[in-house]
């Protein structure tokens, strides 16, 4: 855990020891000074986004070079004098911006030759910090995208890739002075908010909330057969609330879960694999996801609440999916537990827990909102007040309830003879209390994600401080004061652990804007879509086969956020821009969703999936074994951005909320079938045929629109000329598929589909697409053609251009519902589970 995310260096030296101290908490410190409303409140130390931007980087490139030694035997008790001058040289060259910020802003366009030569020196030392905390795989390629910039020219490159290359100046001012590179949005969402998140999970563990969770876990499902297991699959759920790592969740729970399992008779490689599918999809589970719900609203624009609906229904049926598939090993490898629970029993306890706990908590959530909004509208101003005192009175209510019971304690022979369920619930109340409130401020106040996260944090110091002395005043036990100091060294411990867990964290997203510049500059991101459509030949699947292994590839080692922005940055547009030309237009969340599943696969994925080389070093297993298990465990997660792409119901986009229902319930059923026929386990053993059968059902009812199109397509092609009638017969709000084909500035030739807002109902077709969408058509030779594009329109956002012409307006026809086809799958499903219960 140290070597993969606090740093393995361990320094006996005093000054080194204080210097690891010290500057981690004087960061925690600094992060949360800059969330707090203190600065502006007080007019001190008042930074604005890109000077934070600088500090944090110098921050973390400085911890880089000092907590992580050169290699694996580098010297880890001591930090050597070259590592002290590589530290401090970096801090600088990170901090430069905040340094010299007046003159780099009278100077802006025209660096000076010490702002390239600064510049290009902390772009080295960058890719070295990142090497030193996050290993070879992101500095390579970071690297590989830096030469493609310098060297894009070389005639030895193919024509379809080359370009006319940068020169030094014209690149380190892009990546190092400006806000398109390494200071970009990357490592402002890293400074503004991803940190706070990173110190609140490590302030809940700290204070012992992952304890608390794992046993919760265990003892509600340690009974089971393959209890174990089961108990892994949901820990790791709730871990991920707190590391946001798929091998931080690898580590930190499979530590217990995995010689458990092995206990119960799993192998090392399936005891680390199941372990490795829980922890990936601990990273895909609302409301963190690792950080990357919060990148994910700045890349798409959308708000955040919106990426949480889009992201539960997924994580959701995929949890239970592999609740199930649990379940199924168990039953194969004849495991029982002290209650032996049926296939279909477990089934329903599974989706009614998942279920239930989505309910419960949007409940809490909802009914908290009321209870506010009542109480600010019954005492005004003094509702603040009074609101704060409630919720700490909640806290030390909780407290007292937990004192009454005997604290946990961790360890893995521990988790074998544990206290009923209830009862360890009753025990950790409070630390539900900072979630609730993160949840809370971020879904039913809307506030931004540094705010709820600098309050949540808060009241986690609050927490770390106080629940030691108040059990002891509760249980009128002494040593009140030694416990506050306990508590005090606690708080502390914890600021330099978020801080020292962000170091890694950190450097990956600066680096990451050295890919991102890197796209900018050069314009790679359309030469991927070139290559993706010739390697495709223009199949649709193929296409996305291609986008899915090429994620997969570009995120190996790399951790969470870093590759979601480099997926994203890279192949986002390709989905976009070649799904349009196939007729699918895809809503943009969508197309992300798809690109980080597959990015996040890499952690499992030999041969660099680094979440299975965490477990097998746990479980003493082949890594490789490991990995190839997790992936094979993990094919219900892959196959879900296919799905999602086709079908955006499973998103929950423009959905009522019966029909949101009804889609969780048949995905369930149909990612449930999809388990069972990859296992080739449902009522008993399953035939090769029977298990074909049910990967057909499950597809069937994940994309029931598939079989209809081959009867009836979904749109008819209208002439061109019709888009004036149809643009004025459109309900309001509606849009408008259209075909149009031209050439842009850069002399590309462009044919795709659009989907263009139409505005309110009443106007004439031509007034409706100039008034809503930015577009004015007009009649001419025949052709209907762009006469004017509105600056900064919607058909400007789209890549649109002057004189373009409509080849065709898509039309939708009435056919048949497409949930007919529910019918002959269920059918079909009813006759497998037949046959097989007729071998029992």
């Amino acid at each position: 855990m140290a070597e993969a995310d606090t740093g393995a260096r361990a320094p006996t030296r005093a000054l080194d020891r204080r210097v690891l101290w010290f500057v981690p908490l004087c960061w925690s410190l600094f992060q949360l000074w800059i969330a707090s409303p203190l600065p502006y409140e007080l007019g001190v130390l008042v930074v604005n986004n890109a000077q934070a931007r600088s500090i944090h980087l110098a921050f973390a490139v400085f911890l880089a070079f000092s907590a992580f030694p050169t290699t694996t035997r580098g010297p880890r008790h001591a930090i050597p004098v070259r590592d002290w001058a590589m530290a401090l040289l970096g801090a600088f060259c990170a901090g430069y911006l905040f340094l010299f910020w007046d003159g780099l802003a009278a100077r802006s366009g025209a660096p000076t030759s010490a702002d390239i030569g600064f510049a290009c020196l902390g772009v080295v030392l960058l890719l070295e910090a990142a090497r030193r905390s996050l290993g070879f795989p992101l500095m390579a390629v970071a690297a590989v995208f830096l030469s493609y910039v310098f060297f894009g020219s070389w005639e030895g490159l193919p024509d379809m890739i080359r370009w006319r290359g940068a020169s030094v100046e014209r690149a380190m001012s892009h990546f190092w002075l400006t806000s398109e590179g390494v200071f970009g949005v990357a490592l402002g969402v890293s400074s503004g908010f991803v940190f706070l998140f990173v110190l609140f999970g490590a302030l809940l563990n700290q204070a012992g909330a992952g304890n608390y969770f794992l046993s919760l876990a265990f003892a509600a499902l340690g009974h089971l057969s393959g209890g174990p297991a089961k108990a892994a699959v949901i820990a790791s759920a709730a871990t991920g609330l707190i590391s946001g790592s798929s091998i931080a969740n690898v580590v930190t729970t499979g530590t217990f879960t995995i010689p458990l399992m092995k206990k119960v008779g799993f192998s090392a490689a399936k005891a680390g694999a199941i372990e490795v599918s829980s922890s990936i999809n601990g990273v895909l589970t609302p409301p963190v996801m690792g950080a990357v719900a919060f990148l994910m609203t700045e890349y798409v624009g959308i708000p955040y609440i919106e990426v949480v609906r889009a992201a539960i229904v997924p994580a959701a049926i995929s949890y239970v999916a592999l609740l199930y598939i649990v379940h199924l090993e168990a039953r194969k490898m004849g495991m029982t537990g002290t209650l032996r629970t049926g296939a279909l029993r477990f089934i329903l306890a599974a989706v009614l827990s998942v279920c239930g706990g989505i309910v419960a908590g949007g409940g809490i959530l909802w009914a908290t909102g009321m209870i506010v909004d009542l109480l600010r509208a019954s005492l005004g101003e003094m509702a603040l007040p009074v609101l704060v005192a409630l919720f700490l009175a909640a806290y030390v209510a909780a407290l007292r309830h937990a004192a009454q019971r005997p604290d946990l304690e961790m360890s893995v022979s521990g988790m074998e003879h544990l206290p009923p369920a209830r009862e360890i619930l009753q025990t950790g109340l409070h630390f539900l209390l900072p979630i609730l409130l993160l949840m809370y401020l971020l879904m039913i106040e809307r506030k931004s994600p540094g705010f709820s996260a600098f309050w949540s944090a808060a009241f986690m110091l609050l927490v770390l401080f106080t629940q030691r002395p108040l059990k002891l005043w509760f249980r009128n036990q002494g040593g009140i004061a030694e416990a506050a100091c306990a508590g005090w060294t606690e708080m502390l411990e914890g600021l330099i652990a978020g801080a020292r867990n962000m170091i890694g964290l950190a450097c990956a997203m600066a680096v990451a804007g050295i890919i991102v510049g890197s796209v900018t500059l050069t314009g790679i991101g359309q030469v991927m879509a070139e290559f993706v459509e010739y390697l495709s030949g223009g199949n649709l699947m193929l296409m996305l086969v291609f986008v899915a292994l090429i994620s997969i590839v570009l995120g190996m080692g790399l951790p969470t956020t870093a590759n979601y922005i480099v997926v994203s940055s890279l192949m986002a547009g390709v989905v976009v821009e070649l799904g349009a030309q196939n007729g699918l237009i895809v809503p943009l969340v969508a197309v992300h969703m798809f690109v980080f599943y597959f990015g996040i696969m890499a952690d499992v994925t030999p041969p660099v999936g680094l979440a299975s080389f965490a477990a097998a070093a746990i479980s003493r297993g082949d890594p490789l074994k490991t990995g190839f298990q997790a992936f094979f465990y993990s094919i219900r997660t892959a196959l879900l951005p296919f799905l999602f792409i086709f079908n955006t119901d499973l998103l929950l986009i423009d959905v009522s909320w019966a029909h949101a229902l009804a889609i969780f319930i048949v995905a369930m059923i149909a990612m449930l079938v999809f388990a069972a026929g990859t296992m080739g386990w449902f009522v008993t053993r399953s035939r090769l045929w029977e298990s074909a059968a049910l990967v057909l059902v499950a597809l069937t009812l994940f994309r029931p629109g598939f079989w209809l199109d081959r009867f009836a397509p979904e749109w008819t092609a209208e002439p061109p000329v019709a888009i004036f009638g149809l643009a004025s017969n459109a309900p309001a709000d509606a849009s408008l598929r259209v075909g149009l084909e031209g050439d842009t500035i850069g002399g590309r030739h462009v044919s795709s589909i659009f989907l263009l807002p139409l505005g309110p109902a009443g106007d004439d077709g031509a007034a409706r697409l100039s008034q809503a969408a930015g577009l004015d058509l007009m009649a001419r030779d025949g052709q209907v053609v762009v006469d004017m594009i509105a600056f900064g329109g919607p058909a400007e956002k789209l890549g649109i251009d002057f004189d373009w012409r409509v080849t065709h307006v898509d039309m939708e026809n009435e056919r048949l519902p497409k949930e007919l086809f529910y019918l002959p799958a269920f059918l079909l499903l009813g006759l497998v589970a037949a046959i097989q219960r007729r071998r029992l």
